[in-house]
């Protein structure tokens, strides 16, 4: 019987990663969907601006690799995580639709995001640079393991985040990004095992991982900064009155209505050990309970149910 890579289950209770297909209605959630906290709002509203074409750029990467898995139990995995990532996707790009209604055009800011990982990170090396097609398959899997290794810490901070509930946060908002962050945590460890799995082995596989978080926690700082500004610039309801600083930031931060810069910068250490695994991140079991009750979730599994009756 062997052991599971996750928390030390056997393979026979091998926790099934299962998409969902939420929905959300975002006619009644405000610009300020944080009451009185532009700042908080928008710093969070970065993750609309980066998700929609980030996560449809794991999903194409990982069809990529697909054909070097020869592991049963990883496939049903990646197949799972392939599935809730493109969900993600198309949720968060409804929300952007939101921001449009609202008169907050995002797409100025988008378009790079887009050029991004569609041209400088897609299927060939960009400016026609010589990297095998291997080694570039390597990285970009490196890169996806890394974003992931953020994505968990923050699906565990929102799950755990009180602050926001204390704000009186929009309901419907704050079920999209603890459904989020639920399904981070439960599927935290599958770009992690995807790289190990077609990243080579010894010590260059090492030194990728490793390259691949030095590229990914400085861009990913620079793409959030850049965002929340932009989004705060052009809040039509602030109308140029504000400009995002740190010293807001950092009062939303002791609110208790964002992540600590511990908690995010913690996370790179702990990912640089060789002996580290993903399963280590956050807590299976909050993201089962809080899917077990998320309003979304269980409308989506509702409609499964009824389509599987009819």
């Amino acid at each position: 019987m062997s052991t599971d890579r996750r928390e030390g289950t056997t393979s026979e209770e091998h926790y099934r990663i299962t998409p969902r297909r939420v929905s959300f209605d975002w006619d009644e959630t405000p610009l300020h969907w944080i009451p009185d906290e532009p700042t908080a709002t928008h710093v969070i509203n970065v993750l609309h601006l980066l998700l929609p074409a980030g996560e449809r750029w794991f999903v194409k990467v990982f069809k990529e690799a697909l054909p070097l898995v020869d592991d049963p139990v990883l496939l049903k995995d990646v197949k799972g995580f392939m599935g809730q990532e493109a969900t993600h996707s198309v949720q968060h790009a409804h929300v952007l639709d939101h921001l449009a209604h609202q008169r907050l055009d995002t797409e100025p800011y988008t378009r790079h995001v887009d050029f991004l990982f569609e041209k400088l990170l897609g299927e060939t090396p960009p400016f026609g640079a010589p990297i095998p097609t291997q080694e570039w398959l390597r990285f970009r899997l490196s890169l996806i393991a890394a974003i992931e290794q953020f994505t968990a810490v923050l699906g565990n901070w929102v799950l755990h985040a009180e602050g926001l509930d204390r704000a009186e946060s929009d309901a419907i908002m704050l079920d999209l990004l603890r459904w989020h962050g639920a399904e981070e945590v439960e599927h935290r460890a599958v770009a992690f095992d995807m790289y190990q799995h077609c990243g080579g082995s010894g010590l260059p596989r090492y030194a990728r991982r490793v390259e691949g978080m030095a590229v990914v926690a400085p861009v990913l700082l620079w793409l959030w900064a850049w965002g929340a500004s932009y989004l705060i610039r052009h809040d039509p309801q602030l109308a140029g009155r504000m400009r995002y600083s740190l010293r807001e930031h950092n009062r939303a931060v002791h609110r208790g209505l964002l992540p600590t810069w511990k908690e995010l910068g913690s996370a790179i250490p702990r990912y640089f050990r060789r002996s580290y695994h993903p399963s280590q991140e956050g807590s299976l079991r909050k993201a089962v309970d809080y899917l077990a009750t998320s309003p979304a979730a269980r409308a989506a599994a509702g409609a499964v149910g009824r389509a599987a009756l009819g």
